[in-house]
């Protein structure tokens, strides 16, 4: 009785991983939208294009609920014992997207309210820290399961390792080279962080590919990729006269997103596996 009760109330509940989905993917529509439509520079009275501030508010509110959602349903993660993937890995994640979460308000404060563009912030401790978060929570996912690819997926990892390698190196190499060291330190731990996260996230597709919890490491392995974009472009298009809200940068929110719903998709897939298991040892 208390099982059945339990299942159909999960199944009607409003937070069940349909509906966590759903609104997550409708987040990520409305985001694509909001910087399709209204990221278009106007001219200022001074003659000056530059995007309408309350547009740049509304890409750090897009961005900072993606991934205060994507900690909650990470750290939920965490608090269940039945997690497949291990509770550890969940904290670590979920921890780091709190972190991210943390910087962006940092940054949008900065940037929105003091009018300023530091090339060194507070808000760089909590994006260095959200990297380090992820990394270590991905490698101990990795860790977790008995690595045994295929050669031919050997080989994906391998070109995707260096075409992201070339791809950050030759984005640097664009750049003026920063006169503070802590400057120059922070931009190559970046793209290093960056291209290390691809490869862990290709590695972990490939990994786990079939596997019982296989699509929520693909919605985590596509966050990955995503970030990645993200931050490639903003090297890319940083410069004198760069302004938040580039169509590209949506993919922050995108990484997010995708965060949470690999979080959602591995709980319902290991509460799924528990009652199977339970119902096995009743019968």
């Amino acid at each position: 009785m208390n099982n059945s009760y339990e299942n159909s109330f999960l199944s009607k509940s409003i937070f069940n991983t349909q509906n966590i989905v759903l609104a997550n993917i409708g987040w990520a529509v409305l985001a694509l939208l909001y910087f399709l439509l209204f990221s278009a520079k106007v001219p200022g009275a001074d003659g000056i294009e530059s995007r309408a501030e309350w547009y740049v508010i509304g890409t750090n509110i897009f961005e900072a609920l993606a991934y205060l959602a994507a900690s909650i349903l990470c750290l939920r993660n965490w608090l269940s014992p039945q997690i497949v993937s291990g509770r550890n890995v969940w904290l670590l994640i979920g921890l780091g997207m709190l972190s991210y979460f943390v910087g962006g308000i940092i940054f949008g404060y900065t940037e929105i309210i003091l009018k300023d563009e530091p090339d060194v912030s507070v808000g760089d401790i909590f994006f260095v820290l959200t990297y380090l978060l992820l990394g270590a929570g991905m490698i101990l996912a990795v860790a977790s399961r008995r690595i045994n690819l295929e050669k031919w997926q050997w080989l994906i990892v391998l070109a995707i390792a260096v075409f992201g390698s070339l791809l950050a190196w030759w984005i640097s190499m664009q750049q003026e080279t920063p006169s503070e060291l802590l400057v120059a330190i922070l931009n190559w731990f970046y793209v290093v962080s960056d291209v290390v996260l691809l490869i862990i996230a290709t590695t972990l597709l490939l990994a786990f590919w079939g596997g019982r919890v296989s699509q929520s490491w693909r919605m985590i392995a596509a966050a990955a990729f995503s970030l990645y974009i993200a931050d490639m472009w903003f090297k890319y298009a940083q410069g004198p006269n760069y302004q938040s809200g580039e169509i590209l940068e949506v993919f922050w929110v995108f990484s997010g997103v995708l965060f949470g719903m690999g979080a959602a998709l591995e709980y319902d897939a290991s509460l799924r596996r528990t009652r199977r298991t339970s119902t096995r040892k009743r019968a």
